[in-house]
C-alpha cells in the first residue's frame, strides 16, 4: 500500500513537472503547437494535448485562431501564456518606502502603487504599510482574474529553508521572520492563503530579467543593484545563486580599498562605501560630477572583478543611482573597456535594467512566478 501511495505521489509530481514546463517553455517561445511542444519537451502527443486543456481551462494558456494564408492542409494552432486570468503580486521593501506591482504571468504591469514606512519603528510598521498597499493594487483585480502568487524582495539576505530575513543593515532588522509575519497580516483578507515568497531585492531583479524575457544569450546573467546599498543577484542555467544562508550576491561588502572609507558594516574600503551614497542619490543637491565619476570608476572596478569570478554572459545595471544616466555609466563602461583591453579580452556585454524604478517589484512578481512554475523549488 505504501508504495502505491508513493508511485501517486511520484506519478502527481512528474505531471506538475510537465505542466510547467509547458508553461516555460511558451513563455520562452510564445506561439508553440502541440506538436511543436511536444517534440521540444519529449513528451507524447496526447500528453501534451490532456496538458493543454487543463492549463488552457485553469487560466495558464490560451489558443488563438491562425490566420488564414491558403496553404492546404490544417494548420496547427498556436499557444500562449493567457495574460489575463492568472495574476502575480510583486512587492519591493525599500528603505522608508514600499512598492507593490500587479503583473501577468509574463511580466506587463496592470497595476502599482507605493506608500511610506516610518524606519525608526519596528518591522511591524512596514508589514502593515505594506498590507494595506497590496490589497489596495490586488483590488484591481477583475472578478474573472485570480493572483496566485506574492513574492517579496527585501533589502537584505533571506534564509528561504527558516523563512527569515537574516540581516537588513539599512533599516536595522535581524532574523526577522517576516514571511511569518506577513501571512499572518493577510489572514482574514482576499489575499489569505495566497503562497508567498521572499528573496533578496537583487536576486529577485535579476529574476525579472531572466524570467520576463529570457533569452539564451543572457545566461549567465549579472545584475547589480546599486542606490544606497549594493547589491547582486546572479542566475545560471535559469536558477538563482543564493549561497548556503542566503546571502550570496552582497558585493557592497567586497573590500576595494585597503584602509578606505568607513562602511555601514563596520569594514573599511568596501564597495558600498565607495559607490553607494545618499549624497549622489538627493534629488535637491545634485551631486558634484567628479564624484558620479569616481563612484563610476569604483563600480566599474567592481564590475570587472565580479565578471573575472563569474564570467557572465550579460551584466545588468540597476537601482536609484541609474537616475545619473550617463554621468554614471559613461566612467563603468570606460573602466571595464580598459581592464578588458589590457588583458586582451571582450568587454561585457552591459546593459541597464529593462524594469527601471520597478526592478525589484517586478522582479519579485517574477519569483512568485519562478517558484510556482519550478517543481523542485515548490
Amino acid at each position: 500500500m505504501l508504495m502505491k501511495v508513493e508511485n501517486a505521489s511520484g506519478q502527481a509530481l512528474l505531471k506538475r513537472g510537465n505542466r510547467m514546463a509547458i508553461v516555460r517553455r511558451l513563455r520562452m517561445e510564445p506561439g508553440l503547437s502541440r506538436v511543436d511542444l511536444a517534440n521540444a519537451l519529449d513528451l507524447t502527443k496526447s500528453t501534451v494535448s490532456a496538458l493543454t486543456r487543463e492549463l488552457i481551462a485553469e487560466g495558464w494558456l490560451l489558443e488563438r485562431e491562425v490566420l488564414v494564408t491558403g496553404d492546404i492542409g490544417r494548420r496547427p494552432t498556436p499557444l500562449f501564456v493567457d495574460p489575463g486570468r492568472l495574476l502575480l503580486l510583486g512587492t519591493q521593501v525599500g528603505i522608508g518606502h514600499v512598492r507593490v506591482v500587479l503583473t501577468s504571468l509574463t511580466g506587463e504591469v496592470l497595476a502599482a502603487k507605493s506608500a511610506a514606512y516610518d524606519t525608526t519603528l519596528d518591522v511591524e510598521a512596514c508589514i502593515l504599510a505594506l498590507t494595506r498597499t497590496m490589497l489596495a493594487v490586488a483590488g484591481r483585480c477583475g472578478d474573472a482574474q485570480q493572483i496566485i502568487g506574492i513574492g517579496v524582495g527585501l533589502p537584505g539576505g533571506v534564509d528561504q529553508a527558516r523563512d527569515q530575513l537574516v540581516f537588513a543593515p539599512h533599516v536595522h532588522w535581524h532574523q526577522v521572520p517576516f514571511g511569518a509575519l506577513l501571512r499572518e497580516a493577510l489572514q482574514g483578507t482576499p489575499l489569505a492563503g495566497a503562497p508567498v515568497f521572499m528573496q533578496n531585492d537583487a536576486d529577485v531583479a535579476a529574476l525579472g530579467e531572466t524570467e520576463f524575457n529570457p533569452s539564451p544569450q543572457a545566461d549567465p546573467l549579472l545584475l547589480v543593484l546599486v542606490g544606497e546599498g549594493v547589491g547582486a543577484g546572479i542566475v545560471v542555467g535559469g536558477r538563482l545563486l543564493t549561497g548556503a544562508r542566503g546571502l550570496a550576491g552582497e558585493v557592497g561588502h567586497m573590500v576595494l580599498q585597503i584602509d578606505g572609507p568607513r562602511c555601514s558594516c563596520g569594514r573599511r574600503g568596501c564597495a558600498e562605501a565607495l559607490i553607494a551614497s545618499r549624497a549622489l542619490l538627493r534629488q535637491d543637491a545634485p551631486p558634484p560630477p567628479a564624484d558620479v565619476a569616481q563612484a563610476g570608476r569604483y563600480l566599474g572596478v567592481l564590475l570587472q572583478n565580479l565578471a573575472a569570478a563569474y564570467d557572465p554572459a550579460c551584466i545588468v545595471l540597476g537601482g536609484p543611482a541609474m537616475v545619473l544616466g550617463d554621468a554614471l555609466l559613461a566612467p563603468v563602461q570606460a573602466t571595464l573597456a580598459e581592464y578588458a583591453q589590457a588583458a586582451g579580452l571582450p568587454e561585457p556585454a552591459l546593459r541597464v535594467a529593462r524594469f527601471g524604478a520597478d526592478a525589484i517589484a517586478v522582479g519579485a512578481a517574477a519569483l512568485a512566478g519562478y517558484r510556482l512554475t519550478q517543481p523542485t523549488l515548490a
